[in-house]
């Protein structure tokens, strides 16, 4: 007799998945983890990089950072070994070399020799007037804003610290290669703004200094016209003597050496613009010659315009006296 067949059970019956807490939660606890990071201490951050590295699922975490980085990666350019070298950047080094505010590179055993631009002639360049001090207090001041190692520094420092996270996430030495150009690019641009500042620094105290030296000091103008009337009353010959000059620094209120220096330059421009200055040659003349006619004529009218006493007493008797009607 064949045993009775048991039920078919019913299928089990599919199981929900368990709630999942909202998203804004789970975003909310990841900022609030990384937040943290910055208050841990080297101790506990040195802590949680070694069980980091002795997880046992660290290997599993860099291949999926691998394949995540091989789908979302970008294009990088492949970094030049060698830049040309900024143009902008030559012409500033150039400019403050010349100015004395920065050194040259030592190259050799030359280097030493022109380590800096000497006193004598940086005085001979800026006119006589000595720009030491300040070229020093700005080759300072450039030096500890940008030292030459600064770059050299950072980027090993950025070096070492993607070397260390090349253990965790995938980090490849052209990656580390474009970051560095990165950092070569951003120190250039900092380093030709402190250039450029300084330059401008430099034209500024120079334009105050010597501008202020150089401004022309003109004669008044009595010195001039009497030098004028001088110089074109004797055309035939106009050198004076010393005893004329000296006449002359004493009308004009100069001195002797600006009446030699005057009469010089007089001479050459007389020279080169004579028919330009042969209008100017005329009008002395005529002053001259109106100025001496006053005084002829201003002689005479004196002479004849001053009676004496006996001619007064001479043309009251010369009188007629008309008789009464």
């Amino acid at each position: 007799m064949a045993a009775p067949q048991r039920p078919v059970p019913p299928p089990p019956a599919p199981r929900r998945p368990a709630p999942a807490a909202p998203l804004g939660r789970d975003t909310s606890d990841v900022l609030q983890q990384i937040m943290a990071i910055t208050d841990q201490s080297l101790d506990e951050a040195q802590a949680r990089k070694h069980a980091l590295n002795c997880h046992r699922m660290k290997s599993a975490l860099f291949s999926v950072l691998c394949e995540i980085k091989g789908k979302t990666a970008m294009s990088i350019r492949q970094h030049q070994e060698e830049d040309p070298p900024d143009a902008q950047l030559l012409r500033l080094d150039s400019m403050l070399l010349a100015e004395g505010v920065s050194r040259p590179e030592k190259r050799g055993r030359g280097a030493a020799g022109t380590a800096a631009t000497p006193e004598a002639d940086l005085r001979v360049s800026c006119g006589g007037v000595s720009l030491l001090p300040c070229t020093r207090l700005l080759s300072h001041r450039l030096a500890h804003l940008f030292p030459p190692q600064a770059c050299r520094e950072f980027t090993t420092h950025v070096t070492n610290l993607l070397r260390e996270q090349s253990r965790v996430r995938p980090v490849s030495s052209r990656e580390m290669e474009h970051m560095v150009g990165i950092i070569h690019g951003k120190f250039s641009a900092i380093q030709r703004q402190l250039k450029q500042s300084t330059c401008e620094a430099v034209m500024t105290l120079r334009s105050r200094l010597l501008d202020a030296r150089r401004k022309r000091r003109n004669f008044s103008k009595q010195a001039t016209q009497v030098l004028n009337e001088y110089f074109y009353s004797h055309l035939s010959n106009p050198y004076p003597s010393e005893e004329t000059k000296e006449e002359l620094a004493r009308k004009g209120g100069i001195t002797v050496s600006q009446v030699s220096n005057w009469f010089g330059n007089k001479r050459i421009r007389y020279k080169k613009n004579s028919g330009k200055l042969q209008e100017e040659a005329t009008m002395y003349s005529e002053k001259t010659s109106v100025a001496t006619k006053v005084r002829g004529s201003g002689g005479q009218t004196s002479c004849q315009s001053t009676p004496s006493p006996g001619d007064n007493a001479m043309a009251s008797l010369s009188v007629p006296v008309v008789p009464s009607p």
